[in-house]
């Protein structure tokens, strides 16, 4: 199997995802129960705009991160955008591809694997619908965030009901486990990043040593973006029941993967060609890894206001902050390369690390461009 067969095995699996999240938000017609008394009409028409409508705007997005360029003839072309999932990786790695399985449409565990990629897919969007809310962002992926469609409350409603949806379809009581961790840590680590904007962390971080700085960084980053790779992964490998050691090595891969993503959303709040619009926003708290390189030399100021008028100069006027950029840039590209490199020895084949090559650079390439781009802007 070459690699455009790999790709059209990646696809098709991509597009299996689409098909049933399509029915999971098709489920979500069906009548509910009236109380009785209770005009049926218009409890449907409240139900429908309060919540199937804005949870339908949350998982049915048309946008999103990047997805496999459309190609003619190829499995879900002209549908809904192809987005790789890493639960599907984990299926043809640890129990083949089309080729080498006799009844695949049968198997109890592709089931068990197309519930958790569905649940999975909720709740990244749930996520993003409450970390929305918590940052204040208006826009994700170039498009209206939903509470900015729907409203704070049932924009805040639709992504906890996500939440309690997703856990009760994956049903497999390993995978539901490792979901109800996953977004234990993910939460976990949205509260830490909260907190540097307030006084009481912000003081702390600036009194610290670096390497305490750095340690409260990964520490953090590892659960609020780290999860956001580890999660698929891990769902997907309790399903599978794949060996420990395995599970191990996975687990630090991704952690690193996250750990590389958390550094390219850092660095994209300086660089126009990444952050569009968004560049020098978020400078409100001091969560952001290129802010607690710099604090070695000076401390920084308070904000002078809400958008961090007084920490902005402070860090677009540092004298180290282009050789600052590199280093962390180099630093992302470094983890995703181990990362990419543990992954690869636990392939069971060439064709699974070109499956898993596939499913990561959809981002992982754009780590590399930034690097390249940093490179370039500061003469290196």
């Amino acid at each position: 199997m070459d690699a455009p067969e790999v790709e059209a095995v990646v696809r098709g699996d991509a597009a299996l995802l689409e098909d049933d999240l399509a029915e999971f938000l098709g489920s979500l017609s069906a009548p509910a129960p009236v109380r009785p008394g209770t005009a049926a009409s218009v409890y449907d028409a409240a139900l429908r705009r309060s919540l199937y409508e804005p949870v339908a705007d949350a998982v049915g997005s048309k946008v999103g991160q990047e997805a496999l360029r459309p190609a003619a003839g190829a499995p879900g072309s002209g549908g809904a955008p192809l987005r790789p999932s890493m639960v599907y990786w984990a299926y043809r790695n640890y129990r083949g591809f089309p080729d080498e399985l006799a009844d695949e449409a049968g198997s109890a565990d592709l089931a068990a694997v197309r519930r958790a990629a569905v649940a999975v897919r909720i709740l990244l969007k749930a996520a993003v619908a409450l970390d929305d809310i918590q940052d204040g962002s208006g826009i994700r992926y170039g498009e209206a965030a939903l509470h900015a469609t729907h409203g704070i409350p049932l924009a805040l409603n639709a992504g906890t009901w996500l939440i309690t949806a997703a856990l009760g379809h994956a049903a497999h009581p390993a995978v539901v486990a490792s979901l109800v961790r996953a977004v234990g840590n993910g939460l976990t680590g949205q509260a830490v990043d909260m907190s540097t904007r307030s006084s009481d962390t912000r003081a702390e971080l600036v009194a610290a040593p670096h390497a305490a700085r750095v340690e409260f960084w990964e520490s953090t980053a590892a659960l609020k973006t780290g999860t956001l790779f580890w999660m698929p992964l891990d769902a997907a490998v309790a399903a599978l029941d794949v060996v420990e050691d395995e599970r191990r090595t996975l687990d630090e891969a991704m952690r690193k993967l996250g750990l590389a993503s958390q550094l390219f959303n850092d660095l994209t709040d300086f660089v126009p060609e990444f952050g569009g619009a968004k560049t020098h926003e978020d400078f409100d708290g001091l969560g952001n890894r290129v802010f607690l390189e710099l604090l070695d030399d000076s401390e920084p100021p308070e904000p002078a206001d809400a958008a961090g008028k007084g920490l902005k100069a402070f860090v677009l006027g540092h004298p180290k902050l282009e050789e600052t950029l590199l280093g962390l840039a180099a630093e992302a590209v470094e983890l995703k390369r181990a990362a990419k490199e543990a992954v690869h020895g636990v392939c069971r084949s060439e064709r699974s690390a070109a499956y898993f090559d596939v499913t990561i650079e959809r981002k992982g390439h754009v780590i590399d461009r930034l690097h390249r781009t940093i490179r370039q802007r500061s003469g290196a």
